[in-house]
């Protein structure tokens, strides 16, 4: 078993729906995947303790602290971003909320997902899976969720530090 990146935005899904809920057709239509994708996410995440099942029929649910140290101190190694050329997207890691309130940085060229439907324009930073612009725009939660996994997959050492706690603010960990 592999965990896959793919993997990573269906936890953060059910992190941002927080005790709502959830079918796996609602989950691959919010986030742009096939459901057997997202059975197959959701299996890998068990597997590797990011969702934990309390019992026979119960929905799984995430492990927010194992979820809480993989996203700090292995998302970086495990899945780095690829950058590209300037491109037309939506803005991510460092030069998006809620970690730019944060940050004083040139905002000249940030870094965006590659979304043709996108407002901004800066260097191509990839997305943990092809979907994730689109499901991101439907979903302010998960957005910002996904945002600070990027700065510290993307950051430098004081946005990985940011985006960390405030990372594990939403994710209400004990640390």
């Amino acid at each position: 078993m592999i965990l896959k990146p793919q993997d990573i935005v269906v936890v953060l899904k059910l992190i941002a729906l927080g005790d709502r809920s959830w079918s796996y057709l609602q989950l691959a239509n919010e986030l742009c995947m096939s459901a057997s994708e997202i059975n197959a996410g959701v299996k890998r995440a068990l597997r590797a303790k990011l969702l934990v099942q309390l019992g026979e029929g119960v929905q799984p649910r995430p492990n927010r602290q194992a979820l809480e140290e993989f996203l700090l101190h292995g998302i970086k190694y495990a899945f780095p971003p690829d950058y590209g050329t300037i491109t037309r997207g939506m803005k991510t890691s460092y030069a998006a909320e809620p970690i730019v309130s944060e940050l004083v940085y040139d905002q000249q060229n940030p870094p965006v997902w590659p979304y043709a439907e996108g407002k901004d324009r800066g260097p191509s930073l990839s997305p943990l899976y092809k979907s994730v612009p689109a499901a991101a725009a439907q979903d302010s939660v998960l957005y910002e969720l996904l945002v600070l996994v990027d700065a510290i997959r993307d950051g430098r050492a004081r946005e990985r530090r940011i985006a960390g706690k405030l990372l594990c603010e939403r994710l209400n960990c004990q640390t």
